[in-house]
């Protein structure tokens, strides 16, 4: 039997339970962009990752969709160090690129309340896109305060604090390959 390092001990033995595999989120993601690779043929769009949850997320979500796209980042907080919504959403990171007349898809890792989705579906109408389509990992369905929808959703999850996959608490836990629940 294989030895746990002591990252895994804390991880599988202390205040953590699997709530999806590294196999469920795969098999999901594979779905998902094949849904986008339909959507979007004949098309080119530009897919935003909000920073820093998304990027694992659409690192491996653009690995499934087979039209050519474009990528970009912004970066935006409302959480900081804690585990619910401050309630206020700040600008870190703007985008690059050029989105008016594009087909855009902005990839979220997660929403929670839907602010943050708000503030980005204001920003991002007001460049004159194309079309704007919401892309996120997961979902908490009882706790969104907003009516924008999302268009692609990867799972919907009970109102519980998770990590890993691209999800953080305080910057860390991010590198955990499944989504974990802190106990």
């Amino acid at each position: 039997m294989k030895q746990r390092s002591e990252f895994e001990k804390v991880v599988y033995d202390g205040g953590f339970r699997t709530l999806l595999s590294r196999d469920q989120i795969d098999q999901r993601i594979r779905e998902m962009g094949k849904q986008i690779t339909e959507d979007y043929r004949g098309k080119q769009p530009i897919m935003i990752a909000v920073l820093n949850g998304a990027f694992l997320f659409m690192a491996d979500l653009i690995r499934h969709v087979e039209i050519d796209l474009e990528v970009d980042f912004i970066k935006i907080s409302s959480y900081g160090d804690a585990k619910v919504s401050s309630g206020e959403v700040r600008m870190l990171k703007d985008i690059n690129a050029e989105i008016q007349g594009r087909h855009v898809l902005l990839v979220e890792d997660i929403v929670d309340t839907g602010l943050s989705i708000g503030f980005l579906h204001e920003k991002f109408m007001a460049m004159q896109p194309a079309s704007l389509r919401f892309v996120s990992f997961l979902i908490k369905p009882e706790n969104v305060k907003t009516d924008i929808p999302i268009h692609y959703i990867g799972f919907e999850i009970p109102n519980e604090f998770v990590v890993g996959y691209g999800l953080d608490y305080k910057q860390i836990l991010r590198n955990l390959p499944a989504v974990y629940v802190m106990e």
